[in-house]
Formats: C-alpha cells, sequence, structure tokens
C-alpha cells in the first residue's frame, strides 16, 4: 500500500471550509483504491501574521519540505492584512522555493454545469509559468509622494524560464490533441515577447508532431470566448496565463470550479494544488462555499502522486453529481451546504 505525507494549508476565510470538505472525498478515494494519505495541518494565515509579523514561521518552507504535496485552501483577507503582504509571505514564497515552475489549470464544463456560451464542450489545458516575467518583483520607486514619482515594474525572462514551460507544454500536447498555443504580445513587446516567440519556435523543431499557432494576449482572450472549443493546450507567461485562467474559470461556470496545480515536474519538492476562488471573506463561516474546485485540485493531486485511479474517480464522482443537479452550493442555484456537495461526491465514489 502505498503513502502519501500531505500538507494541509488552509489559510484564510472559506479555506478551512473546503479542505476540511476535500478530505471527505480524498479519504474515500484512498479506501477504493488502496493507499494512504497522512496529514499535517498547519494554520498560518492572516492571522498568523496579525499575531506574530509573518504569515509563517522562520522555518515554514523547511517544515513543507517533508511532505509529498501541498493542499491549500485560500489566502487573504484584505481587511486585515493587505493582499501584497499576504500573498508574498506565503503563496510566492513557496512557489519560489520549491520552484514550482508550472501553473496548470484545466478548464471544461462538467456535466450538468451551464456555463454563459453558447460553447456545450471545450477541455482547455492553460499552463502559465509561475515563477518569473511579469510578476518577478523587479523594480521599485522613487520620489514617493512627491509629483515627480516613479514607478518601475520590471519583467523578467529567462531562456531557462521560457524554454523549460515551453518544453512541458509541448508534452501535454503531446499526450492530448498534438495542439498547442502559444500565447505572445510581440507587436508590442518587442523585447520580451519577441523573446517568447523566438524560444517556442526553437522547442517547436523538437515536437515536429505537434501543430503551433501563435496568439496575441488580446485575440485569445477573445478566443476563450467565441471559439473556446477550438483550443486545447495553451501555455502564456504569468501575467497572461493569469488573466487567461480567470477567462477560462469564467466560461467553464465560475470560480467555484477553478482547480490549478502548482508543479515542479523534476520531483524531489512537494508541489501545491489549489483551488483559485480566493478566500470569500464575505460568506466564510457560513459553510456554503462550493468546494468543487479545492475536490477537482485534489484530485490533480491524486494524479501528480501516481494515484491515478484515484484522481480520475473522483472526477467521475464530481461529473455525476453534478449531472443530477439536485445538490448544489448557492452559487449554482442550490441551496446545498459545503459539506452536503462533498458528502454527495463521497458517496458516487462508493
Amino acid at each position: 500500500m502505498s503513502g502519501h505525507k500531505i500538507a494541509l494549508l488552509p489559510g484564510d476565510g472559506i479555506g478551512s471550509e473546503v479542505i476540511d470538505a476535500s478530505l471527505q472525498v480524498l479519504d474515500k478515494a484512498a479506501q477504493r483504491f488502496g493507499f494512504t494519505l497522512n496529514y499535517t495541518r498547519f494554520d498560518w494565515s492572516c492571522d498568523t501574521y496579525l499575531r506574530t509579523g509573518r504569515m509563517m514561521p522562520e522555518d515554514g518552507i523547511e517544515q513543507l519540505r517533508k511532505s509529498n504535496s501541498i493542499l491549500l485552501g485560500a489566502v487573504g483577507w484584505p481587511q486585515k492584512v493587505p493582499d501584497a503582504v499576504s500573498l508574498h509571505g506565503l503563496l510566492l514564497p513557496i512557489r519560489k522555493a520549491f520552484d514550482l515552475y508550472v501553473n496548470a489549470r484545466p478548464h471544461k464544463l462538467l456535466a450538468g454545469v451551464t456555463g454563459p456560451l453558447r460553447a456545450e464542450a471545450f477541455d482547455i489545458l492553460c499552463i502559465r509559468e509561475n515563477t518569473e516575467g511579469e510578476y518577478s518583483g523587479a523594480g521599485g520607486r522613487v520620489h514617493v509622494g512627491t509629483p515627480e514619482e516613479v514607478a518601475v515594474e520590471t519583467s523578467v525572462f529567462t531562456r531557462r524560464g521560457v524554454e523549460r514551460i515551453l518544453r512541458y507544454g509541448f508534452e501535454q500536447a503531446r499526450k492530448r490533441s498534438r495542439r498547442l498555443a502559444s500565447v505572445t504580445k510581440s507587436n508590442a513587446q518587442k523585447h520580451s515577447m519577441v523573446f517568447w516567440d523566438e524560444v517556442t519556435e526553437q522547442v517547436a523543431r523538437d515536437y515536429p508532431d505537434v501543430s503551433v499557432t501563435r496568439y496575441h494576449i488580446d485575440a485569445i482572450a477573445a478566443r476563450f470566448v467565441m471559439q473556446p472549443e477550438t483550443l486545447d493546450v495553451v501555455v502564456a507567461s504569468n501575467l497572461f496565463g493569469d488573466i487567461l485562467t480567470d477567462i477560462g474559470a469564467a466560461i467553464q461556470g465560475g470560480l467555484g470550479f477553478a482547480a490549478s496545480a502548482n508543479v515542479n515536474p523534476n520531483g524531489g519538492v512537494p508541489s501545491m494544488f489549489e483551488p483559485v476562488h480566493g478566500s470569500a471573506p464575505d460568506i466564510a463561516g457560513r459553510g456554503i462555499a462550493n468546494p468543487l474546485a479545492t475536490i477537482w485540485s485534489a484530485a490533480l493531486m491524486l494524479d501528480h502522486l501516481g494515484e491515478s485511479a484515484g484522481a480520475a474517480a473522483i472526477l467521475e464522482a464530481m461529473s455525476r453529481v453534478t449531472a443530477k443537479g439536485n445538490v448544489k452550493t448557492p452559487d449554482q442555484g442550490g441551496r446545498a451546504t459545503t459539506s452536503e456537495v462533498a458528502a454527495a461526491v463521497a458517496a458516487e465514489l462508493s
């Protein structure tokens, strides 16, 4: 029997509620498919920052390093702590410390879910570079508070960083439809995005079986809305990927379905899996948050850990629950609680 050490980071707001709900499903999958999950909970949050001045302890990264994977609920509570503090105090340090350079997000309609588009079927895997680019944090401000104030934010693109995210995208495309869309803006950004295009062309030579199409970010944003069924694997920079995945979440029925994986494909460190809906302070503690994004993220985690049968079974169970349509949280027009939706998915696993 295989065993996996899982670090739980419930975080803020509804984070603890959706994490607890996902454990109902994970434990059922483990029981059915014969593996074990050993959880360690780390209650690091904005409240931790208010008490200690830090989002996590100084040795937080080393504590997490002992795990095989991390399952995160949500980070942030702007009314308590500025997002720039919470994000840079917990989420980004984990991504950078473990070099989780792949952010992969699936976008498709589950059975019975109605999105805002006329498109009835699409299956997009959006792969976002996760460690550099526009979110590198290089820059600064001078003459602050004066009429001469200047703010500079510098994007940093390295050949290593661009090439490895593109290669990951090509590998995923090879497993799927052999179609890849590379997102750029080289008509306006003549240094960074021309460089991105050049590296794309060079990497593509090693994948002659994969068809590559280059899209400007504005054009592919429109395509996500007008023709999502024409897209399959999409690879984008940190900022462009951030924008596109929010569009992807919208067209798949909302943030309640938006799952993500922060992965280091080389292994040896814990990858991190999380819903991207945020902490939703307005509904925190009410037990009505949609847990499906977290459950979907947990399935991505199992697949990464090699428990592919359990991962596939969770996705099938989710699809059966949404197809029936009788157990839905308020964001989907229902009255079910977070726990009731999780229980319905767990029941389908039986």
